[in-house]
């Protein structure tokens, strides 16, 4: 037999996400699905506004469906005929991104390691959701006066190492050979 929705005791009223009107309440589930009832508008009692509680918000939004409150058995008909699919829906997505976005860094990194083999020397510089290369070579003798010109390679690898964006100046002895190594890495 399932256990009734339980109420989540809260020190006050809170408000309803969005607009920040109206009264909300959380309830749990007896699956432990968390379910913001929203009344938005005082003058309306009869209209509620569910949404159905994810892990990170902030990430993706909420579903929610909007029912009439003509009975409690009705309100909970609809609930799970129209908002528990949607937020099984939203839960798969979720576990998706976070999956992603734990794979994200590990990814970059391996593209960034294969670019640094190509460029002994290399500088790696750590951005948000990138990597950043940079590498420099003065031709010549150490110590020689005359004016160098000064062999450089910069390169920017995309999240999850999905693209690499390359800028290279130089001698074209020194920057076609890089160049053709970066296109003989292996492929997945």
């Amino acid at each position: 037999m399932r256990s009734p929705p339980r109420w989540e005791p809260t020190a006050a009223p809170r408000r309803c996400p969005g607009t920040g009107e109206g009264l909300a309440r959380l309830i749990v589930d007896d699956e432990d699905r968390a379910l913001r009832l929203c009344q938005h508008d005082a003058h309306r009692p009869q209209r509620l506004q569910v949404f159905a509680g994810l892990p990170d918000e902030e990430q993706m939004s909420a579903p929610s469906i909007q029912v009439s409150t003509i009975s409690a058995a009705h309100v909970a008909r609809e609930i799970k005929r129209r908002l528990y699919p949607l937020h099984a829906q939203a839960m798969e997505q979720a576990a998706r991104l976070t999956a992603y976005q734990q794979a994200e860094p590990h990814a970059r990194r391996a593209v960034a390691a294969a670019v640094t083999a190509a460029l002994p020397g290399a500088r790696l510089e750590e951005e948000h959701r990138r990597t950043r290369i940079t590498w420099q070579h003065v031709p010549g003798p150490a110590g020689q006066h005359h004016p160098a010109q000064v062999d450089s390679l910069s390169a920017v690898v995309g999240p999850s190492g999905e693209w690499v964006q390359v800028d290279a100046c130089g001698r074209p002895n020194s920057i076609l050979p890089m160049l053709t190594a970066l296109t003989q890495m292996p492929r997945e």
